[in-house]
Protein backbone atom coordinates (compact mmCIF):
# COMPACT_ATOMS: atom_id res chain seq x y z
CA UNK A 1 0.00 0.00 0.00
CA UNK A 2 1.65 3.56 -0.92
CA UNK A 3 0.69 6.09 1.22
CA UNK A 4 2.38 8.99 -0.81
CA UNK A 5 3.79 9.00 -4.33
CA UNK A 6 7.12 9.97 -4.88
CA UNK A 7 7.54 12.60 -7.58
CA UNK A 8 11.27 13.44 -9.13
CA UNK A 9 9.27 15.51 -12.42
CA UNK A 10 11.63 17.35 -14.23
CA UNK A 11 11.12 20.59 -12.21
CA UNK A 12 10.56 24.05 -13.88
CA UNK A 13 13.27 26.10 -15.43
CA UNK A 14 13.34 29.73 -15.21
CA UNK A 15 16.46 29.84 -17.38
CA UNK A 16 15.09 27.39 -20.05
CA UNK A 17 15.18 29.84 -22.71
CA UNK A 18 17.37 32.88 -23.21
CA UNK A 19 15.68 35.65 -21.24
CA UNK A 20 13.57 37.77 -23.85
CA UNK A 21 14.58 41.32 -22.80
CA UNK A 22 18.61 40.22 -23.63
CA UNK A 23 17.45 40.10 -27.44
CA UNK A 24 15.50 42.92 -27.12
CA UNK A 25 17.53 45.59 -28.36
CA UNK A 26 18.45 43.29 -31.74
CA UNK A 27 15.34 43.57 -32.78
CA UNK A 28 15.40 47.25 -32.59
CA UNK A 29 12.98 48.26 -30.04
CA UNK A 30 13.14 51.87 -28.32
CA UNK A 31 15.64 51.72 -25.19
CA UNK A 32 12.87 53.15 -22.79
CA UNK A 33 11.37 49.33 -23.53
CA UNK A 34 14.88 47.37 -23.67
CA UNK A 35 15.33 49.64 -20.50
CA UNK A 36 11.96 48.85 -19.09
CA UNK A 37 11.89 44.68 -20.16
CA UNK A 38 15.39 44.58 -18.52
CA UNK A 39 14.32 45.88 -15.28
CA UNK A 40 10.90 43.35 -15.03
CA UNK A 41 13.02 39.99 -15.91
CA UNK A 42 15.73 41.26 -13.15
CA UNK A 43 12.56 41.97 -10.83
CA UNK A 44 11.08 38.73 -11.46
CA UNK A 45 14.39 36.69 -10.61
CA UNK A 46 14.26 38.63 -7.50
CA UNK A 47 11.03 37.52 -7.20
CA UNK A 48 10.15 41.06 -6.59
CA UNK A 49 6.65 40.00 -9.13
CA UNK A 50 4.53 43.43 -8.41
CA UNK A 51 7.86 45.49 -9.32
CA UNK A 52 8.04 43.17 -12.68
CA UNK A 53 4.39 43.81 -13.24
CA UNK A 54 4.76 47.06 -12.83
CA UNK A 55 7.38 47.11 -15.28
CA UNK A 56 5.79 45.27 -17.79
CA UNK A 57 2.35 47.14 -17.86
CA UNK A 58 4.64 50.36 -18.84
CA UNK A 59 5.70 48.78 -22.02
CA UNK A 60 2.20 48.34 -22.86
CA UNK A 61 1.41 51.82 -22.24
CA UNK A 62 4.12 52.63 -24.78
CA UNK A 63 3.41 50.05 -27.20
CA UNK A 64 0.02 48.00 -27.53
CA UNK A 65 0.27 44.17 -27.17
CA UNK A 66 4.45 44.52 -27.43
CA UNK A 67 5.13 40.56 -27.19
CA UNK A 68 7.88 40.82 -24.41
CA UNK A 69 5.57 42.48 -21.85
CA UNK A 70 2.76 39.97 -22.74
CA UNK A 71 4.94 37.01 -22.15
CA UNK A 72 6.56 38.92 -18.98
CA UNK A 73 3.64 39.04 -17.36
CA UNK A 74 2.75 35.60 -18.29
CA UNK A 75 5.51 34.35 -16.53
CA UNK A 76 4.43 36.32 -13.46
CA UNK A 77 1.16 34.81 -12.73
CA UNK A 78 2.69 31.42 -13.38
CA UNK A 79 5.73 32.60 -10.98
CA UNK A 80 2.42 33.05 -8.61
CA UNK A 81 0.57 29.95 -9.39
CA UNK A 82 -2.05 32.18 -11.57
CA UNK A 83 -2.01 29.84 -14.26
CA UNK A 84 -5.31 30.27 -16.26
CA UNK A 85 -4.16 34.35 -15.52
CA UNK A 86 -1.12 33.53 -16.85
CA UNK A 87 -2.75 31.31 -19.87
CA UNK A 88 -4.64 34.14 -21.34
CA UNK A 89 -1.53 36.50 -21.25
CA UNK A 90 0.83 33.91 -23.25
CA UNK A 91 -2.39 32.93 -25.71
CA UNK A 92 -2.87 36.88 -26.18
CA UNK A 93 0.64 36.93 -27.04
CA UNK A 94 0.67 34.17 -29.60
CA UNK A 95 -2.52 35.62 -31.09
CA UNK A 96 -0.60 39.28 -32.25
CA UNK A 97 3.07 37.17 -32.65
CA UNK A 98 2.55 33.82 -33.65
CA UNK A 99 5.01 31.08 -33.23
CA UNK A 100 6.75 33.19 -30.06
CA UNK A 101 8.87 30.76 -28.44
CA UNK A 102 9.12 31.86 -24.98
CA UNK A 103 4.78 32.13 -24.93
CA UNK A 104 5.12 28.73 -26.49
CA UNK A 105 7.08 27.75 -23.68
CA UNK A 106 5.07 29.04 -20.90
CA UNK A 107 1.62 27.95 -22.54
CA UNK A 108 2.65 24.48 -22.47
CA UNK A 109 4.18 24.98 -18.74
CA UNK A 110 1.27 26.16 -17.37
CA UNK A 111 -1.00 23.54 -18.95
CA UNK A 112 1.22 20.84 -17.47
CA UNK A 113 0.88 22.88 -13.75
CA UNK A 114 -3.13 22.57 -14.98
CA UNK A 115 -2.58 18.62 -15.53
CA UNK A 116 -3.70 19.35 -19.37
CA UNK A 117 -0.63 16.90 -20.55
CA UNK A 118 -2.43 16.95 -24.27
CA UNK A 119 -2.63 20.45 -24.66
CA UNK A 120 0.72 20.65 -22.87
CA UNK A 121 2.58 18.28 -25.46
CA UNK A 122 0.89 19.79 -28.47
CA UNK A 123 2.42 23.22 -27.34
CA UNK A 124 6.05 21.90 -27.07
CA UNK A 125 5.14 19.96 -30.17
CA UNK A 126 5.14 23.17 -31.98
CA UNK A 127 7.95 24.74 -30.30
CA UNK A 128 9.81 21.74 -30.87
CA UNK A 129 9.08 22.67 -34.78
CA UNK A 130 11.41 25.45 -34.32
CA UNK A 131 13.69 23.90 -31.85
CA UNK A 132 14.21 20.34 -32.20
CA UNK A 133 16.95 20.01 -30.01
CA UNK A 134 16.29 21.46 -27.12
CA UNK A 135 17.06 19.47 -23.81
CA UNK A 136 14.75 20.90 -21.64
CA UNK A 137 11.49 20.56 -23.84
CA UNK A 138 12.52 16.83 -24.80
CA UNK A 139 12.61 15.71 -20.91
CA UNK A 140 9.14 17.91 -20.87
CA UNK A 141 7.16 16.19 -23.47
CA UNK A 142 8.78 12.92 -22.42
CA UNK A 143 7.12 13.77 -18.80
CA UNK A 144 3.94 14.30 -20.23
CA UNK A 145 3.78 11.35 -22.30
CA UNK A 146 4.34 9.69 -19.24
CA UNK A 147 1.39 11.61 -17.51
CA UNK A 148 -1.08 10.20 -20.21
CA UNK A 149 0.52 6.98 -20.06
CA UNK A 150 2.12 6.33 -23.37
CA UNK A 151 5.23 4.11 -22.35
CA UNK A 152 6.28 4.18 -25.88
CA UNK A 153 6.64 7.87 -26.92
CA UNK A 154 7.87 8.95 -23.89
CA UNK A 155 10.98 5.97 -23.18
CA UNK A 156 11.73 7.53 -26.97
CA UNK A 157 12.12 10.84 -26.19
CA UNK A 158 13.95 10.22 -22.89
CA UNK A 159 16.00 7.73 -24.91
CA UNK A 160 16.39 10.79 -27.13
CA UNK A 161 17.91 12.97 -24.65
CA UNK A 162 20.63 10.66 -23.47
CA UNK A 163 21.76 10.33 -27.17
CA UNK A 164 22.66 13.88 -27.15
CA UNK A 165 23.60 14.28 -23.51
CA UNK A 166 25.00 11.16 -22.09
CA UNK A 167 23.43 10.79 -18.53
CA UNK A 168 21.28 13.66 -18.46
CA UNK A 169 19.40 13.65 -14.91
CA UNK A 170 16.29 14.54 -15.77
CA UNK A 171 15.89 11.93 -18.32
CA UNK A 172 17.08 9.32 -16.07
CA UNK A 173 14.70 10.30 -13.67
CA UNK A 174 12.04 10.50 -15.93
CA UNK A 175 13.05 6.78 -16.97
CA UNK A 176 13.28 5.46 -13.41
CA UNK A 177 9.19 6.69 -13.02
CA UNK A 178 8.45 5.25 -16.17
CA UNK A 179 9.53 2.33 -15.43
CA UNK A 180 8.25 2.38 -11.95
CA UNK A 181 4.87 3.23 -13.16
CA UNK A 182 4.26 0.49 -15.04
CA UNK A 183 5.83 -1.89 -12.92
CA UNK A 184 9.18 -2.77 -14.38
CA UNK A 185 10.75 -2.58 -11.27
CA UNK A 186 14.24 -3.70 -12.23
CA UNK A 187 14.36 -1.73 -15.30
CA UNK A 188 13.35 1.67 -12.42
CA UNK A 189 16.27 0.44 -10.79
CA UNK A 190 18.95 0.15 -13.61
CA UNK A 191 18.06 3.92 -14.21
CA UNK A 192 17.72 5.33 -10.78
CA UNK A 193 21.21 3.68 -9.50
CA UNK A 194 23.02 5.46 -12.70
CA UNK A 195 22.16 8.48 -11.01
CA UNK A 196 24.04 7.26 -8.13
CA UNK A 197 26.65 6.34 -10.37
CA UNK A 198 26.83 9.83 -12.70
CA UNK A 199 26.63 12.15 -8.79
CA UNK A 200 27.89 9.46 -5.68
CA UNK A 201 28.93 12.30 -3.53
CA UNK A 202 25.86 14.85 -3.90
CA UNK A 203 22.77 12.51 -5.01
CA UNK A 204 19.54 13.58 -4.68
CA UNK A 205 17.59 12.19 -1.49
CA UNK A 206 14.62 11.06 -4.03
CA UNK A 207 16.72 9.01 -5.72
CA UNK A 208 17.51 7.10 -2.27
CA UNK A 209 13.86 6.24 -1.54
CA UNK A 210 12.70 5.46 -4.99
CA UNK A 211 15.78 3.16 -5.40
CA UNK A 212 14.57 1.86 -2.38
CA UNK A 213 11.03 1.54 -3.26
CA UNK A 214 12.26 -0.19 -6.22
CA UNK A 215 13.55 -3.15 -3.71
CA UNK A 216 10.20 -3.04 -1.71
CA UNK A 217 8.35 -3.96 -4.85
CA UNK A 218 10.49 -6.94 -5.75
CA UNK A 219 10.86 -7.88 -2.02
CA UNK A 220 14.57 -7.53 -1.75
CA UNK A 221 14.09 -5.75 1.65
CA UNK A 222 17.36 -6.11 2.65
CA UNK A 223 19.30 -4.40 -0.15
CA UNK A 224 16.63 -1.51 0.10
CA UNK A 225 17.61 -0.91 3.99
CA UNK A 226 20.78 0.89 2.91
CA UNK A 227 19.55 3.32 0.93
CA UNK A 228 16.46 4.32 3.11
CA UNK A 229 18.89 4.61 5.58
CA UNK A 230 21.31 6.62 3.93
CA UNK A 231 18.11 9.03 2.90
CA UNK A 232 17.25 8.87 6.99
CA UNK A 233 21.34 10.33 7.89
CA UNK A 234 20.25 13.25 5.03
CA UNK A 235 16.64 13.58 6.60
CA UNK A 236 16.02 12.28 10.37
CA UNK A 237 12.04 13.23 9.31
CA UNK A 238 12.03 11.62 6.03
CA UNK A 239 8.99 10.15 5.14
CA UNK A 240 9.58 8.06 2.47
CA UNK A 241 13.00 7.02 4.24
CA UNK A 242 10.56 6.24 7.39
CA UNK A 243 8.32 4.28 5.77
CA UNK A 244 10.57 2.45 3.90
CA UNK A 245 12.41 1.08 6.53
CA UNK A 246 9.12 0.24 8.23
CA UNK A 247 8.28 -1.49 5.58
CA UNK A 248 11.58 -3.13 4.48
CA UNK A 249 12.07 -4.50 8.25
CA UNK A 250 8.35 -5.99 7.93
CA UNK A 251 9.02 -7.69 4.83
CA UNK A 252 11.80 -9.32 6.37
CA UNK A 253 9.64 -10.09 9.54
CA UNK A 254 11.65 -8.22 11.95
CA UNK A 255 8.36 -6.57 13.23
CA UNK A 256 9.63 -5.18 16.57
CA UNK A 257 12.32 -3.11 14.48
CA UNK A 258 9.22 -1.88 11.91
CA UNK A 259 7.38 -0.76 14.90
CA UNK A 260 10.36 1.41 15.91
CA UNK A 261 9.69 3.19 12.20
CA UNK A 262 5.92 3.33 12.65
CA UNK A 263 6.17 5.26 15.63
CA UNK A 264 8.51 7.70 14.33
CA UNK A 265 5.93 8.73 11.46
CA UNK A 266 3.63 8.50 14.50
CA UNK A 267 5.71 11.11 16.09
CA UNK A 268 5.02 13.85 13.36
CA UNK A 269 1.75 12.43 12.46
CA UNK A 270 -0.47 11.18 15.05
CA UNK A 271 -2.94 10.65 12.92
CA UNK A 272 -2.37 9.10 10.08
CA UNK A 273 -4.77 6.43 9.76
CA UNK A 274 -2.58 3.72 7.66
CA UNK A 275 0.18 4.22 9.94
CA UNK A 276 -1.76 3.61 12.73
CA UNK A 277 -2.95 0.31 11.08
CA UNK A 278 0.61 -0.80 10.17
CA UNK A 279 1.24 -0.26 13.42
CA UNK A 280 -1.19 -2.50 14.80
CA UNK A 281 -0.71 -4.66 12.54
CA UNK A 282 3.15 -5.05 13.53
CA UNK A 283 2.33 -5.61 17.40
CA UNK A 284 -0.41 -7.84 16.67
CA UNK A 285 1.80 -10.23 14.82
CA UNK A 286 4.82 -9.87 17.86
CA UNK A 287 1.88 -10.98 19.90
CA UNK A 288 1.01 -7.44 21.48
CA UNK A 289 -2.70 -7.86 21.40
CA UNK A 290 -3.64 -5.29 24.02
CA UNK A 291 -1.29 -2.41 22.44
CA UNK A 292 -2.32 -3.64 18.39
CA UNK A 293 -5.98 -2.73 19.77
CA UNK A 294 -4.94 0.49 21.23
CA UNK A 295 -3.41 1.36 17.38
CA UNK A 296 -6.20 -0.25 16.00
CA UNK A 297 -9.50 1.59 17.44
CA UNK A 298 -7.13 4.90 17.18
CA UNK A 299 -7.25 4.06 13.23
CA UNK A 300 -10.76 3.61 13.63
CA UNK A 301 -11.38 6.68 15.67
CA UNK A 302 -10.15 8.55 12.96
CA UNK A 303 -12.76 6.76 9.83
CA UNK A 304 -13.35 3.59 8.96
CA UNK A 305 -10.21 1.54 8.05
CA UNK A 306 -11.05 -2.17 6.73
CA UNK A 307 -7.61 -3.27 7.59
CA UNK A 308 -8.21 -2.24 11.13
CA UNK A 309 -11.31 -3.69 11.40
CA UNK A 310 -9.70 -6.81 9.73
CA UNK A 311 -6.81 -6.56 12.81
CA UNK A 312 -9.16 -6.28 15.45
CA UNK A 313 -10.95 -9.59 13.61
CA UNK A 314 -7.55 -11.15 13.76
CA UNK A 315 -6.92 -10.28 17.29
CA UNK A 316 -10.15 -11.99 18.36
CA UNK A 317 -9.19 -15.37 16.16
CA UNK A 318 -6.02 -15.31 17.68
CA UNK A 319 -7.54 -14.92 21.27
CA UNK A 320 -9.76 -18.15 20.31
CA UNK A 321 -12.26 -15.71 20.49
CA UNK A 322 -13.91 -17.52 17.07
CA UNK A 323 -17.64 -16.52 17.13
CA UNK A 324 -16.50 -13.10 17.95
CA UNK A 325 -14.33 -12.89 14.90
CA UNK A 326 -16.78 -14.80 12.69
CA UNK A 327 -19.14 -12.02 13.20
CA UNK A 328 -16.57 -9.13 12.50
CA UNK A 329 -15.53 -11.34 9.06
CA UNK A 330 -19.08 -11.82 8.55
CA UNK A 331 -19.78 -8.03 8.50
CA UNK A 332 -16.80 -7.14 6.74
CA UNK A 333 -17.89 -9.43 3.83
CA UNK A 334 -21.09 -7.85 3.36
CA UNK A 335 -19.38 -4.78 3.06
CA UNK A 336 -16.86 -6.19 0.79
CA UNK A 337 -18.03 -9.09 -1.18
CA UNK A 338 -15.06 -9.58 -3.52
CA UNK A 339 -12.19 -9.70 -0.58
CA UNK A 340 -10.57 -12.82 -1.43
CA UNK A 341 -8.45 -12.83 2.58
CA UNK A 342 -11.85 -11.98 4.52
CA UNK A 343 -13.21 -15.20 3.17
CA UNK A 344 -9.74 -17.36 4.08
CA UNK A 345 -10.00 -15.49 7.46
CA UNK A 346 -13.41 -16.64 8.31
CA UNK A 347 -12.98 -20.05 7.08
CA UNK A 348 -9.89 -20.54 9.18
CA UNK A 349 -12.14 -19.62 12.16
CA UNK A 350 -14.70 -22.15 11.49
CA UNK A 351 -11.13 -24.88 10.84
CA UNK A 352 -11.01 -23.70 13.90
CA UNK A 353 -14.26 -24.24 15.26
CA UNK A 354 -14.44 -27.78 13.83
CA UNK A 355 -16.87 -26.77 11.42
CA UNK A 356 -15.30 -27.76 8.06
CA UNK A 357 -18.94 -27.45 6.14
CA UNK A 358 -18.95 -23.90 6.71
CA UNK A 359 -15.78 -22.86 6.04
CA UNK A 360 -16.58 -24.98 2.52
CA UNK A 361 -19.46 -22.74 2.06
CA UNK A 362 -17.90 -19.66 2.69
CA UNK A 363 -15.35 -20.80 -0.34
CA UNK A 364 -17.66 -21.56 -2.65
CA UNK A 365 -19.20 -18.82 -1.79
CA UNK A 366 -16.68 -16.45 -2.80
CA UNK A 367 -15.67 -18.47 -6.08
CA UNK A 368 -19.49 -17.54 -6.97
CA UNK A 369 -18.24 -14.23 -7.98
CA UNK A 370 -16.19 -15.74 -11.10
CA UNK A 371 -12.77 -14.01 -8.98
CA UNK A 372 -9.93 -16.74 -9.26
CA UNK A 373 -7.94 -16.69 -6.40
CA UNK A 374 -5.12 -19.22 -5.92
CA UNK A 375 -5.20 -19.20 -2.31
CA UNK A 376 -8.75 -19.86 -2.32
CA UNK A 377 -8.41 -22.56 -4.29
CA UNK A 378 -5.78 -24.13 -2.48
CA UNK A 379 -7.24 -23.94 0.93
CA UNK A 380 -10.94 -25.85 -0.54
CA UNK A 381 -8.24 -28.13 -2.46
CA UNK A 382 -6.95 -29.27 1.12
CA UNK A 383 -10.45 -28.92 3.10
CA UNK A 384 -12.39 -31.13 0.38
CA UNK A 385 -9.23 -33.68 0.48
CA UNK A 386 -9.20 -33.87 4.28
CA UNK A 387 -5.76 -32.31 4.50
CA UNK A 388 -6.66 -30.08 7.52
Amino acid sequence: MDVKKMSMDVPDFEDALTDPSLIVAEEGISKEISELSKKGYSFLKENKINYAIDSFKEILNIEDNNNYALVGLGDCERKRGNFKEAVDFYSKCLSYHPGNNYALFGLADCYKAMNQFIKAIDIWEQYLVHDDRNITVLTRVADAYRKIHDFKKSKQLYLQVLDMEENNAYALIGLGHLHYDFKEYKDALYYWTKMLEVNPQNVDIRVLTSIGNCHRKLKTFDQGLKYFERALEMDPKNFYALFGLADCYRGLNQQFRSIEYWNKILEMDANNKVILTRAGDAYRNTGDYKTATEYYNRAMDIDFDIYAALGLALICKGEGKYEEAVERLSSLIRNDEKNYRLYIDLADCYVKMNQKQKAIDVLTSFQKYGIRSQAVNEMLDKLEGNHF
